[in-house]
Formats: C-alpha cells, structure tokens, sequence
C-alpha cells in the first residue's frame, strides 16, 4: 500500500546513514578530507558510493569508466568493489583535485585498479573507442561538466557492451530541474540530457532518489 511522501526528508536520510551505510575506513578518511575543500560539495555522497558499488557487483563488472573525479571518492568506492582483475579509468582534468584521493587509493590496496587519465574527457573517450574498449565497458559514470552532457552519453553508448550501463549524477541538480523559471545553462543542459534518455529506444532507463538524483540507463542487447 502506498503511503504518503516523506514528511521529513533530513530524518529519513540520517535514517538510511545510520542503519544502512557500509563505508570502508578509506573511503571514510577521504570523504572527510573532501569535506574540508571549497568545493566538497562535489563530492557524492556515502549512500550513493554504496549504491554504485552495488551496481558494479549485481553487474558483475570488470570495466569502469569514469567522467568526472574530483577527489576520488566514487573511483574509491566503485574500485572497491570491483574484481582483483578489474579496471577503472577515471577521467578528469585536474592534478590537484585527483591528487588528494590516491593517497586512500593506495590505503585501499586498489590504486592498481585505477587508470587515471588528466585530460579532456572528450577527448580520453575518443582515444578510447579508438582502441579495443568499444563495445566492452560495463559500466560508465558521468559526473563532469554538464554542458557536455549529451557527447558524454552518446560516447558511453558506444563504449558500453549490450547490457552495460551509464549512470549519470546530478540528476535533480538540488531540485533545480523542476522548477520552471529556472534556466541557467547547467540546468537546461541536464533537461536536455533527461529526455534524451527517456525517449532513447537504445536504452531501458530509471531516475532514482539518490544523491543529487541518479539517472540509470541500461544499453538494450538488440536495439528497437
């Protein structure tokens, strides 16, 4: 039966973190080093790095991409959870936000895990359907600039073998997206991305209350 939404959003979330959040001590000490930073609130949160870490193992996931680093603490997670023989390849333009997260890399036994790329994600993409990774990755999280959101999609797509999945982050973009006057360019960029993906018949696809809000789109085996 189904009841009414939740009246207290905040208390209903410090519900979920103290019953439910499973977080390593590495992921801990970095998601407060972030914190300490101008700009932590780039960081995801520990609900959704437990949630993606989830979807690498329901996936059973060998092969991440990952657009957008910041500090790390999503590659931490999704390394984590991936297989001793796994592979992430983080994408990212900044040495000194990635910097502060290979330290809890290297805590976590799984800096071997991580392919750190500095440069334009646009451009590691391109070098990367250039190569053998077409058709193969299972899983790609986009968390960058959302100007280049529909390029950053469209590439996943390529990248992903039948069945992978794009997760994309910022969905709600703090609650953003619903409110009509609002029509800054970041906002109408995730707009745009959103109803791509919901008339996308490439894909199955699912937007979920976590984080910032996540859309989910699964690439189809035979497209439609």
């Amino acid at each position: 039966m189904a009841k009414n939404p939740i009246q207290n959003p905040e208390q209903m979330y410090r519900y979920i973190l103290n019953n439910m959040l499973d977080e390593s001590e590495s992921l801990r000490l970095l998601r407060e080093t972030t914190s300490t930073m101008e700009h932590s609130m780039m960081q995801i949160s520990p609900d959704q790095g437990q949630f993606m870490a989830l979807m690498v193992k329901l996936m059973g996931a060998r092969s991440i991409v990952e657009i957008g680093t910041f500090t790390g603490y999503s590659a931490l997670a999704m390394a984590q959870a991936l297989p001793v023989d796994g592979k992430l390849i983080a994408c990212d333009v900044s040495s000194e936000w990635t910097s502060v997260g290979r330290p809890y890399w290297e805590h976590a036994n799984v800096d071997d895990k991580i392919d750190l790329r500095l440069a334009s994600a646009l451009d590691t993409l391109d070098e990367l359907l250039n190569s053998d990774f077409r058709d193969t990755v299972d899983i790609v999280f986009i968390d960058a600039d959302k100007e280049n959101g529909v390029a950053y999609y469209e590439r996943s797509l390529q990248l992903l073998r039948p069945g992978g999945l794009v997760i994309v982050d910022n969905a709600f973009w703090g609650g953003a997206v619903a409110d009509p006057d609002n029509t800054e360019a970041d906002t109408e960029a995730i707009r745009e991305l959103t109803r791509l993906i919901a008339k996308d018949t490439r894909v199955d696809s699912s937007m979920i209350a976590v984080g910032d809000g996540l859309l989910l789109a699964r690439k189809r085996e035979v497209e439609h």
